[in-house]
């Protein structure tokens, strides 16, 4: 079963500022660049059951038509881990190719929804010959009753507007644990392809979206996964549709989009002249095998204490975080002046809050940590915090030229390779957390290591994520610059600071 789309245009354009940056850092991270891949599940609402296969693979074209982000595809270049020099020659102009029809296949699973999601994004997508979308159905049923009615064929070799990805063949890559949903999963095809047959039978019940993140952001996402309930259940989206990546494109290299790139990259070149050449510059003696390691902390005590002191302080959750961090990354490397990239939404423009896109970037946060304690530096990491997010829409072509100018300047690389990534979509407040509630929380706290894999293109990652015992706090860290005993230790030193600081330090409000 595929699901078949035709949209109303076609047409190239260069990547948009948000695209070219999410290329740069896959580029970097290959092999292992399935780690930028991400999905969601939907739960088939009530109202929208029975769904049969045949009518959910309509609505997903529908989806597809809408956004064409989803059927948008990098233009020929350099492919992921490969190059470019002297001997090379210049390096190709990046572009994003949209195309207007073609067929996207479906992954039919009776298992976890979970672990089908799992299964689709653990490798790496074809950023030229795939579509930026796999997509997987979990129905009420026997998958493998369907495939004996409806045999399963390989993969059409490419043509100009249908892919083969080959995702349920593919061996997983990296060092992730696999979910083991291989036997339970299987592609198959229905009338629809012209194969013969009435498609796969039984009900859908959950349906599970990976998006590559050239096609897509974490917002973005949401949008696709609103929009996909409004087709389930009224059969349309009310409006038209949003602007497109190709529209973006045009409009970044307008007058008014350079101005808009000029005020940033000046920002960018300010503070570039004053902070540390990079954040961690001390290698460890024997880095772990494979490098690059994650570990994430739960900490409902951590949440419970961020929303006293955003509430108190007037600010968000993110920013209180954002200073913390910065504090404890200056304990650790002994800078007295912090650089952190902050990733940032960038859907302050009223056309841009309802596009499938990756228009996330990163900004530039530059903290002096010799203000004092914390509620001293929280003060000045308010204003630092907004100039951030003013930075984030940049060029990242501005952005390379202006690094190369000024390491010249400075004779050393200036890069942070330090970045804090707040990927929650609700930020609550309140100040009427107690002392002994937070601090009895702590003993719940969980730290595990989910993740390690060969490349990363930064030495220190955070993620803030909403779990359900808490708050989360994902620690990724090339373990050349920090061992994974100083990255536990960073995750509770941040976790007893701010709980301290929600009943020790905070005097007044800040502002």
């Amino acid at each position: 079963m595929n699901i078949r789309f035709s949209g109303s245009r076609s047409g190239t354009a260069p990547l948009t500022w948000g695209q070219r940056a999410i290329w740069d850092a896959i580029r970097k991270t290959a092999p292992d660049d399935h780690y930028f891949n991400f999905g969601r599940v939907l739960e088939v609402p009530r109202r929208a059951r029975p769904l049969t296969v045949a009518r959910a693979a309509e609505v997903l074209g529908a989806l597809v038509e809408r956004h064409e982000s989803l059927r948008t595809r990098l233009g020929p270049g350099p492919r992921p881990g490969t190059e470019t020099g002297p001997e090379t020659g210049p390096e190709p102009e990046p572009s994003q190719v949209l195309a207007a029809g073609g067929s996207i296949p479906i992954t039919i699973s009776d298992g976890d929804p979970e672990l089908l999601l799992r299964r689709l994004a653990e490798t790496a997508f074809d950023y030229t010959g795939e579509w930026p979308l796999r997509v997987g159905l979990v129905v009420a049923g026997d998958p493998a009753e369907h495939a004996r009615e409806n045999p399963a064929t390989t993969a059409e070799t490419p043509q100009e507007h249908s892919t083969g990805d080959g995702t349920t063949a593919e061996t997983p890559q990296g060092h992730d644990t696999g979910d083991g949903t291989t036997a339970e999963t299987s592609r198959e095809r229905g009338a629809e392809d012209g194969t013969g047959g009435e498609g796969p039978r039984g009900t859908v019940t959950h349906i599970v979206l990976v998006f590559c993140h050239l096609a897509a952001d974490g917002l973005g996402a949401e949008v696709a996964i609103t929009d996909l309930r409004l087709l389930l259940l009224r059969g349309t989206v009310p409006g038209p549709p949003p602007p497109s990546p190709l529209d973006l494109a045009r409009w970044q290299r307008s007058e008014p989009g350079l101005r808009v790139a000029r005020i940033a990259a000046e920002h960018w070149e300010t503070e570039y002249r004053r902070i540390p050449p990079t954040m961690f510059d001390r290698r460890e003696a024997v880095p772990e095998s494979p490098p690059v390691w994650r570990a994430q902390l739960v900490s409902r005590a951590l949440d419970l204490a961020v929303q006293r002191i955003a509430a108190v302080h007037g600010t968000s959750t993110s920013t209180v975080l954002l200073a913390a961090s910065c504090l404890l990354v200056g304990d650790v490397t002994g800078h007295d002046v912090c650089a952190m990239l902050p990733i940032v939404g960038n859907r302050f423009r009223e056309d841009a809050a309802h596009t499938v896109t990756t228009l996330s970037q990163e900004g530039l946060f530059v903290l002096d940590l010799r203000h004092g304690g914390f509620t001293e530096v929280l003060r000045a990491a308010k204003s630092a915090a907004l100039r951030a997010y003013r930075s984030a829409y940049h060029d990242p072509g501005d952005r390379d030229r202006l690094v190369e100018r000024v390491s010249r300047e400075r004779g050393t690389r200036i890069h942070p390779y330090c970045c804090f990534n707040d990927m929650r979509f609700v930020d609550r407040v309140d100040a009427s957390h107690d002392e002994a509630t937070v601090r009895r929380a702590m003993g719940s706290t969980t730290l595990t290591w989910p993740l390690s894999q060969d490349q990363l293109n930064c030495r220190f990652c955070l993620h803030v994520t909403g779990e359900p015992g808490g708050l989360g706090v994902s620690l990724t860290a090339d373990t050349h610059y920090m061992s994974r005993a100083a990255m536990e230790r960073y995750l509770r030193d941040l976790e007893s600071l701010l709980v301290d600081a929600a009943f020790r330090e905070i005097l007044e409000p800040v502002g």
